[in-house]
């Protein structure tokens, strides 16, 4: 009974009461005219019966004069009469539970919209989602409630974002400085002790990383800001890409292919940054001489990008977990690696603002696939 929907358990309702309605009226009629035929068979007296052979009561009106007194005893008239009663209860019934079924669907009209609508809140139109209160009275609160929840969502998010923004800002420029002097230092005091040379690079290390931190965190609180109204080619992208990637698959005896192409409307720099963090990491990631795929395959109105990697997979409790912001699946590996475990979150994001999606495919101990969903058109807003 839980998992009917509400339209199907208010026609099995109406259909319950309706039926047990019937039947009582059933029974009240049934039982009333039995009575009542009784009655009328017994009140008749001094009439004319003719019996056949067979014993059975019948009447043949050319044999009797019309000025004689007649009784005429029918048999089989009572249980013909609950029959037939008990299909018309049976009909008025289902005839009702098939009226129920299309007037509640009329009657849940306004919760059905409102769940479309739910359904199409996105992070990134928060404010653009704004229910019609001017409905009735039923769900009228539940409109302005929800509203209410939109705009403090919007507004924590924005607190969020601004924050992010002003803290990656803030932090740039005192990295910056810290990790020029130790370039400075490092230059100007070669005949230092192994200790402190190991010392000095492990600082260089972490500054490094901290710097790519506060440089993603500062592009995500950004991402809003970005236009998305130029022409991407994306095969000429992917080779950039795996030019700019070449020493470190080199380094690691990665292969890097590409196959197809397509073109679509959206921010440049955005989708080369998509298309980056996900081949970076299928190279970090993978075995020593594996290979990665990357390829596109163009549709009528919308691109899809997989990236595939020989590495040992992905299990399957984290593959949601993965765009989470700093999760990381092997946190050992991810030191070794300098990642941030802000990769993929951004990956998502940018994915998100063109309108697109993106989901692990296929993962296995023989690599994994993740599959990103791009619009070719993106929407007049910026």
């Amino acid at each position: 009974m839980k998992r009917l929907s509400l339209q199907w358990r208010i026609t099995l309702m109406t259909v319950l009461l309706i039926g047990i309605t019937c039947v009582a009226m059933n029974l009240l009629l049934c039982s009333s005219g039995v009575y009542y035929m009784d009655t009328i068979a017994d009140s008749l007296q001094g009439g004319t019966v003719i019996l056949n052979d067979g014993g059975a009561a019948s009447f043949d009106p050319q044999l009797i004069a019309p000025n004689e007194e007649l009784t005429i005893v029918v048999d089989g008239v009572q249980g013909r009469f609950r029959t037939t009663n008990w299909y018309i209860t049976a009909a008025v019934t289902l005839l009702s539970g098939i009226l129920a079924y299309f007037v509640s669907g009329r009657a849940l009209k306004p919760l059905r919209s409102f769940t479309s609508q739910v359904e199409q809140v996105q992070l990134n139109n928060l404010a653009d989602m704004r229910i019609d209160e001017d409905t009735i009275s039923e769900f009228r609160q539940l409109s302005r409630s929800f509203n209410q929840m939109l705009e403090r969502l919007n507004n924590a998010f924005s607190a969020q974002r601004q924050f992010t923004g002003n803290a990656a800002h803030e932090l740039r420029t005192p990295l910056a400085l810290m990790q020029a002097q130790l370039e400075l230092f490092s230059a100007e005091h070669p005949d230092v002790r192994p200790e402190t040379a190991e010392f000095l690079t492990l600082l260089r290390e972490q500054t490094e990383r901290l710097t790519q931190m506060t440089k993603t965190l500062l592009e995500m609180s950004n991402l809003q800001q970005v236009t998305r109204n130029e022409r991407i080619q994306l095969a000429p992208m992917i080779e950039e890409i795996f030019t700019d990637l070449a020493p470190l698959s080199d380094k690691l005896g990665v292969t890097l292919t590409a196959e197809g192409d397509g073109i679509m409307t959206g921010s440049d720099a955005l989708i080369y940054r998509l298309i980056f963090n996900l081949t970076e990491n299928a190279v970090k990631y993978n075995r020593p001489g594996g290979s990665v795929r990357v390829s596109v395959t163009q549709e009528l109105e919308k691109l899809l990008l997989r990236v595939s990697d020989t590495g040992c997979g992905i299990p399957e409790e984290y593959q949601r977990s993965i765009f989470q912001p700093f999760f990381r699946v092997d946190k050992s590996r991810s030191r070794e690696y300098g990642g941030a475990g802000l990769g993929l979150s951004l990956v998502w994001e940018i994915a998100d603002l063109h309108g697109g999606s993106v989901w692990v495919e296929e993962s296995s101990d023989k690599g994994t696939t993740i599959a990103v969903e791009l619009p070719t058109q993106q929407s007049a807003k910026p």
